[in-house]
């Protein structure tokens, strides 16, 4: 079912552990001795890609230690590879959740495939809610979850791994090996007759299984289509009542999470607390850089319906107005209606 999900012709990995450990996993297994990575920091889920690699490169979407607003274009992948040609690992985030970003994984995988880089992508936050081609991608190695976008459990990594990634993989002396980060460990580990390596999750196995049926049933095309399918896809791109999107490119804020600008001289944590009690969806705190700046509302899995995002913006104008700030929220459900227009 998941390789079906997933649209590839290569059989994927039920990783045990939350996403965090796939990631992980990721960059043990794919990172050795000798290899020089290219790291695309476009937020702070991009910074600790290459924690356990010999040697990195980066590039970052702004010079500045903030705002993390931005995208990383894919011009500039071609010219880290134009002034390192030695790069053999590319690692980049799709979506941003702390700034409702994404990066066109289109133009960059296109860039990695042309120099003959292996490319790991974090689809954590996208797989189920953005279109993901694993296979156009030429993605080597992509890491996702499904307690995301699938509305399903905290409790697994799924991996689609190439077979480049796993020959890759088996001739790196620095993968683990017999280790909770082990991919190769997993490889055949689906088969009948083949043990696992440790104890699965097998509650987690039947959230998701339930995840998959009900994504398989309701169709990608229904899941990722535009208005008047079932999910507000395009709700993150709008505006809220009275409050400034962060992300300043219209064309790179995503659809799985909106990213907002907290108004000055506005506690975003007290903001937070009073929207909170009226959203189906989640006003989330992020720390690190953008903590006090940017408010969050993910419209991922439950929250990915019609509904929500009219229920999230007028909680949030109405948590607005009770700390003194003039918030049309006429305007911001009129501009969530209109989203889910044909």
């Amino acid at each position: 079912m998941l390789q079906q999900a997933f649209g590839t012709s290569q059989s994927p990995v039920i990783l045990q552990g939350e996403g965090v450990v796939g990631l992980e996993a990721a960059a043990a297994s794919m990172i050795g001795p000798g290899m020089l990575v290219l790291n695309l920091v476009s937020g702070m889920y991009g910074r600790p890609a290459t924690a356990t690699g010999p040697a990195s490169t980066r590039w970052r979407s702004s010079r500045s230690r903030s705002p993390y607003d931005s995208s990383v274009p894919a011009v500039s992948v071609a010219d880290a590879f134009r002034l390192r040609s030695d790069i053999t690992v590319v690692c980049v985030v799709h979506c941003e959740t702390p700034s409702g970003t994404v990066n066109d994984l289109d133009a960059i995988s296109a860039v990695v495939a042309e120099h003959g880089a292996l490319l790991i992508v974090d689809a954590v936050s996208t797989f189920g809610g953005i279109r993901c081609d694993f296979t156009a991608w030429q993605a080597d190695l992509v890491v996702t979850a499904p307690q995301k976008c699938l509305g399903g459990t905290a409790g697994l990594s799924l991996l689609h791994v190439s077979e480049a990634a796993w020959e890759h993989m088996a001739a790196n002396p620095a993968a683990p090996s017999g280790s909770v980060l082990s991919i190769l460990d997993w490889r055949h580990a689906h088969l009948a007759g083949q043990p696992f390596p440790f104890t699965p999750s097998v509650t987690d196995i039947y959230g998701l299984q339930a995840c998959l049926e009900q994504y398989l049933l309701e169709g990608a095309e229904a899941v990722l289509g535009p208005p008047p399918r079932r999910r507000p896809g395009r709700t993150g791109r709008r505006r809220g009542p009275g409050l400034t999107l962060w992300a300043r490119d219209p064309a790179i804020r995503s659809d799985t999470v909106t990213a907002v600008r907290v108004p000055a001289g506005i506690d975003e944590r007290e903001l937070r607390a009073r929207a909170r009690g009226g959203i189906r969806g989640h006003a989330v705190r992020r720390p690190g850089d953008l903590s006090g700046i940017v408010l969050q509302i993910g419209h991922m899995g439950p929250g990915a319906y019609p509904l929500s995002p009219v229920i999230a913006l007028t909680a949030l104008g109405r948590a607005l107005r009770a700390l003194g700030v003039q918030a049309d929220i006429g305007a911001g459900v009129e501009a969530a209606v209109s989203a889910l227009e044909p």
